[in-house]
């Protein structure tokens, strides 16, 4: 269940698009999200390959041809920026180097109380687990974080397909703690919420495993 809109600007863009939020995957199924060919999903992405955007890698899964697979590259998923990523950086080892662990202890309680806040107000007439996850997808998605959600087989699976703080995060690696503190705070005291794939330890995205406590 897609919660953010996809870019139609050029068909590059999509393919990009689809990598990012989809990971690794064959040129036939990136031409029928598209709706093209799948000669024609080939030749755009041999372009991007020439580009350097994207690189493929063949898989064999038992007998038959081996399955070409396109992700990815570093500089394909630079095109997904960090937003002000240097100078926000500066800024948080700044306050670490000037003003001491403790007052960055602060700085991020305090930034959690405020995106807390506004979250809840935004979920407050949610009634449904399913309707909390949706507005929260949308306002992380309006933020940058490519959102969405989909049933698992425990309850939910929240994902992140990109982080626009990631340069933020490996610096201070709080901003981790507390955003796992919020989803816990505002998505209810029926759920337990917890991270199931980091980017900051080398995953494509940030999944958070949302399972019931209420036996629903």
């Amino acid at each position: 269940m897609e919660n953010y809109r996809a870019s139609t600007k050029s068909a590059a863009e999509r393919f990009l698009l689809l990598l990012k939020t989809r990971g690794p995957q064959p040129a036939r199924v990136l031409a029928k999200e598209l709706g093209m060919t799948s000669e024609g999903a080939r030749l755009q992405l041999l372009r991007l390959q020439e580009e350097g955007l994207v690189q493929s890698t063949s898989t064999a899964k038992g007998v038959g041809r081996p399955t070409v697979l396109y992700e990815l590259t570093e500089a394909g998923t630079a095109r997904f920026p960090n937003t002000h990523a240097e100078l926000t950086v500066q800024l948080l080892q700044g306050i670490q180097q000037v003003l001491g662990p403790a007052a960055m202890e602060a700085i991020i309680t305090d930034r959690e109380r405020l995106t807390t806040q506004r979250y809840a107000q935004a979920l407050q007439d949610a009634p449904t687990v399913e309707e909390r996850l949706t507005r929260l997808a949308q306002i992380r998605s309006a933020e940058g974080y490519m959102a969405e959600w989909q049933p698992s087989e425990v309850g939910y699976l929240f994902v992140e397909n990109h982080c626009p703080i990631c340069a933020a995060a490996q610096t201070c690696q709080q901003f981790c703690r507390s955003e796992l503190s919020t989803f816990s705070q505002v998505l209810g005291e029926d759920v337990q919420v917890e991270r199931v794939s980091h980017i900051l330890a080398g995953a494509r995205r940030c999944a958070y495993e949302i399972k019931r406590t209420d036996g629903v």
